[in-house]
């Protein structure tokens, strides 16, 4: 292979790529959003700075994605806390479990979700909606919402999945130190509502060293969502370099 044939390489291996170049178009996605309040002080060892909290809110999130241009199909679990990073608010992505390589390679790769594996599930059972998260083979996580009890409003619906989303890119180098180590944002467009409920909802969460959606306890359980539907994945951007100590462009 040529010099210059290498920088036309996007991702390894050369001859196999982890993944395609987007965008990645989900379509039927479907999400069972539970929002919580947590302690703070837990919430503060996670949130960097310069993001603030406001409040100690959590977003536990089941996303099943049974359509997706490059990705296939698969389940996603993770848990994003509600931030403020100057006058926008948002959500910091805390992290991402899944058991679709070419997803978690892209999604860290290509921006910076903190993705690792697990195996997530979204089902319904009888009258419930069921999320759940395993960690190898032990249960880390599982939440139930009652299956569309009552219709929400589609603004609503749309304003909750577009809602700025803020990561870490953190990239280590050859030496202890980081080569990247930024806080971005991005955030999700071109979206089509399909449907949207609310209802009541519960949690539990199980403790595990490795997968430690514990460390946010459930304090009380503030709403729940049900939402159906087809979106893009925009590209980030650098809001804040670590290693310069300057806000990006």
């Amino acid at each position: 292979m040529k010099k210059e044939d290498v920088l036309k390489q996007y991702t390894t291996p050369v001859n196999a790529p982890a993944f395609v170049p987007g965008p990645h178009r989900f379509t039927s996605r479907e999400y069972l959003n539970v929002t919580y309040r947590t302690d703070k002080a837990a919430l503060e060892k996670i949130v960097p700075e310069p993001l603030v909290i406001d409040d100690p809110l959590v977003r536990f999130e089941v996303m099943k994605m049974p359509d997706t241009t490059g990705y296939g199909a698969y389940v996603e679990c993770g848990q994003a806390a509600v931030v403020r990073h100057n006058d926008e608010k948002g959500e910091f992505i805390v992290g991402m479990y899944l058991d679709n390589l070419p997803a978690i390679a892209a999604g860290r790769e290509l921006s910076a979700f903190p993705k690792k594996y697990g195996k997530a599930d979204l089902i319904v059972d009888s009258d419930t909606l069921v999320g759940s998260l395993d960690y190898g083979t032990i249960r880390v996580a599982t939440a139930t919402m009652g299956y569309k009890h009552k219709p929400l409003d589609h603004e609503e619906a749309l304003k909750e999945i577009t809602v700025p989303t803020f990561m870490l890119k953190i990239m280590p180098g050859y030496t202890k130190r980081p080569r990247i180590c930024e806080l971005v944002r991005t955030q999700i467009t071109n979206v089509t509502i399909r449907g949207a409920w609310k209802g009541p909802a519960r949690i539990q969460l199980f403790e595990h060293v490795l997968a430690p959606l514990a460390d946010l306890p459930v304090r009380e359980i503030v709403s729940a969502s049900h939402i159906l539907t087809d979106l893009t994945l925009s590209p980030a951007t650098v809001i804040y370099d670590y290693l310069t100590d300057q806000a990006g462009s």
